[in-house]
């Protein structure tokens, strides 16, 4: 992999594990950016007080969310309201298409912004919903010690009954 390729996006390159759909998007016949959508977070506090559910709610039904894992416009990719636009038609696109490859219709998208790098104004502007931040963790950090960078919490529900499917 070429370090051009890895300077485009401060994530790097690295695979998304699990379930995953990935969306180039095209302006005509030019690539404008990338998107990709996995599996959600195991565990957040503040999006598991948005919904409402309890630990027995989350395992059974955490696969009704998908995370907005990658979003890149090409840094030479200037127009503006796009990063709302393609957030907005990938949320129209994506249960389908994940409903098709994974036979799951998810009810919810979440998604996790750097504060540090990025204000996450894309996301506003698509109707999205701050809901908090992470303690700075990760997955596998230490309790109480800040290990990785912290994020804003963004969610998109897909369905108007998107609390009533995630805690049935």
């Amino acid at each position: 992999m070429s370090t051009r390729k890895r300077r485009m996006s401060h994530l790097g390159y690295t695979p998304l594990p699990g379930a995953q759909i990935r969306y180039i998007i095209t302006a005509g016949k030019q690539i404008v950016a990338l998107t990709g959508f996995g599996a959600a977070a195991w565990q957040t506090a503040p999006r598991d007080k948005f919904i409402g559910w309890t630990h027995d709610q989350r395992k059974k039904n955490l696969n009704l969310i998908t995370n907005n894992a990658r979003f890149l416009i090409l840094p030479w990719v200037k127009s503006k309201n796009l990063a709302s636009r393609i957030l907005s038609l990938t949320a129209r696109r994506l249960p389908d298409d994940w409903e098709e490859k994974y036979n799951i219709r998810p009810v919810l998208l979440e998604s996790f912004v750097q504060k540090n790098l990025f204000s996450g104004t894309c996301y506003k502007a698509a109707n999205w919903v701050n809901v908090g931040q992470t303690k700075g963790r990760g997955k596998l950090g230490p309790a109480g010690k800040i290990s990785v960078p912290i994020k804003d919490i963004w969610l998109y529900p897909l369905a108007k009954k998107f609390r009533l499917f995630l805690k049935n």
